[in-house]
């Protein structure tokens, strides 16, 4: 049997995020390309594996041609918001087993600038095929249904839209300490409550934001992190799950994937929950910020509302600092965000992250990460365990 090789992620980079009016999606996954090959200081020729979805009728060929890349290894996986860690999880695989030695993911959208410039509208839907046309003529929309989710959380376990909103506070505190975020004005409780409704329970900050932007993750096989100049950040373990097509089918709408792949993810890394020192959750709705701590087993089920008061989840004095980047509630969402998580989380692994930059107790730079991405209305999850030295 051949020996499995390490993975080290040593290339994270976002491309120019917020609000960018003169640049295309393909003009977005290349400038985040090319800089994260600069960050890892690796030439482009050493790259043989490609991940990418989301841009094109054929992804990934068509933004690796773009790109001028010739894989023999891609993937493709289209989850949605969990995309990237699913793929990150696939990469890793490849690599280990020697199917490739490098392999780059690449996302770029400019969501925000096409509703401003009428190419498109906003996502209301996912279409009316297959077993969604069984719930569109209820006017489901998407907000809907992690509207919906989070009611019956609240329903089942007395939690509180002023903790949900706690997780919009703790996001914008973040985004504050942050410059590329977009929005970096504190908000309190009280102001998130105000603003108007978009599903109730959901009022607008209780959502994330649209905006434009990419990011890029190169992974290396071990033989190549000494030829880098950053510091690996090892790929430990990873799991992915996917739950159900349609909300009529979610056995649980109080339980997400990241139930299964988080424990996957732990198990495979061996490290527990309570060993992490930063987590990034893919947050396009506070309810998700919340119910995916659970399932990633920081608290038990029911007590995420608790665990959320007291400012947790900030940077500065959290228990659990997460989002650090402000997430998608306050840094950037443009569209299937979780790469974005990834970037975060190598950043904070290397201490490059300045004034929102993680510590442990003792003053030193956290040692483990977890980046957990849904997809769809938690119709999937994948979750990437990272750690140093």
């Amino acid at each position: 049997m051949v020996a499995r090789r390490k993975v080290a992620v040593v290339g994270a980079a976002l491309s120019d995020c917020g609000r960018v009016d003169d640049a295309t999606p393909y003009a977005l996954h290349a400038q985040a390309a090319r800089r994260a090959l600069a960050d890892a200081g690796l030439d482009r020729t050493l790259v043989d594996g490609f991940a990418s979805a989301g841009l094109g009728t054929l992804a990934p060929v068509e933004v690796a041609a773009y790109l001028g890349l010739r894989p023999t290894w891609v993937d493709s996986t289209s989850v949605g918001g969990s995309t990237w860690e699913v793929m990150a999880a696939h990469a890793a695989d490849a690599i280990a087993a020697g199917h490739a030695r490098a392999v780059l993911l690449v996302y770029g959208s400019t969501a925000r600038a096409d509703v401003r410039a009428g190419r498109r509208t906003g996502t209301l839907s996912f279409g009316t095929r297959g077993p969604l046309q069984f719930e569109v003529p209820y006017g489901h929309t998407l907000i809907a249904k992690y509207a919906m989710a989070a009611r019956r959380h609240m329903i089942e376990y007395g939690t509180t839209i002023e903790q949900l909103a706690e997780v919009a506070v703790q996001a914008r505190a973040n985004a504050a300490l942050n410059p590329e975020a977009m929005f970096r004005t504190p908000v309190t409780v009280d102001e998130v409550l105000a603003g108007p409704m978009i599903a109730d329970p959901f009022t607008k900050l209780h959502c994330c934001v649209r905006s434009d932007g990419g990011a890029a993750v190169l992974l290396v096989a071990e033989e190549y992190v000494r030829d880098c100049r950053t510091s690996p950040v090892w790929v430990l373990g990873a799991g992915e799950c996917v739950s159900h097509a349609a909300m009529s089918e979610w056995p649980d709408f109080t339980v997400s994937p990241a139930a299964v792949s988080g424990r996957l993810a732990f198990e495979r890394a061996g490290v527990r929950p309570s060993e992490i020192d930063v987590a990034e959750i893919y947050d396009a709705f506070t309810y998700m910020t919340l119910v995916t701590l659970e399932d990633l087993g920081f608290c038990a089920k029911g007590e995420g509302g608790a665990f959320v008061e007291q400012g947790r989840l900030r940077v500065e004095g959290g228990e659990l600092p997460v989002n650090t980047d402000g997430g998608g509630l306050s840094a950037q969402h443009p569209g299937m965000r979780g790469l974005f998580l990834l970037v975060e989380a190598v950043r904070q692994l290397r201490g490059e992250c300045g004034q929102r930059q993680v510590r442990r107790g003792d003053g030193t730079l956290p040692r483990l990460a977890v980046a957990s991405g849904t997809g769809g209305w938690f119709c999937s999850s994948g979750t990437v365990v990272l750690g140093v030295g």
